[in-house]
């Protein structure tokens, strides 16, 4: 797959909220998982596919409720793009939150290598 498929492909399946679906598609069994700076719930860096997806059931299991999610067209440059990811949330013992991160990824050979998180 070149880049731009990739990421549209990313895209549809985020929007439909299958981020273990598009892991385990798009993702190389190498690839890394990087937190944006002061995250305290998760690792700054995570390395393999079964830890990210690991990661994502953490991530699932924090939520009591989402309340919506908002996905954005990719913004493609050769190896690499970039989304942006809007979702509101109740997580349990924190209350309901609004977020927004910057999210990008590197591609080689036809796999995502990398993804890393900006808010």
């Amino acid at each position: 797959m070149t880049t731009v498929e990739i990421a549209n492909r990313l895209v549809e399946l985020c929007q439909k909220g299958d981020f273990e679906g598009a892991q385990k598609e798009l993702f190389a069994d190498d690839a890394v998982s990087i937190e944006p700076h002061g995250t305290t719930d998760f690792e700054k860096e995570t390395k393999g596919l079964d830890a990210i997806i690991e990661k994502g059931k953490k991530w699932s299991e924090m939520v009591e409720e989402y309340h919506g999610m908002k996905v954005s067209d990719p913004l493609v440059a050769e190896n690499s793009f970039g989304i942006t990811m809007s979702m509101g949330v109740t997580m349990k013992g924190h209350g309901r939150t609004d977020m927004t991160e910057l999210c990008i990824y590197h591609v080689k050979d036809g796999k995502i290598v990398s993804e890393q998180f900006f808010m």
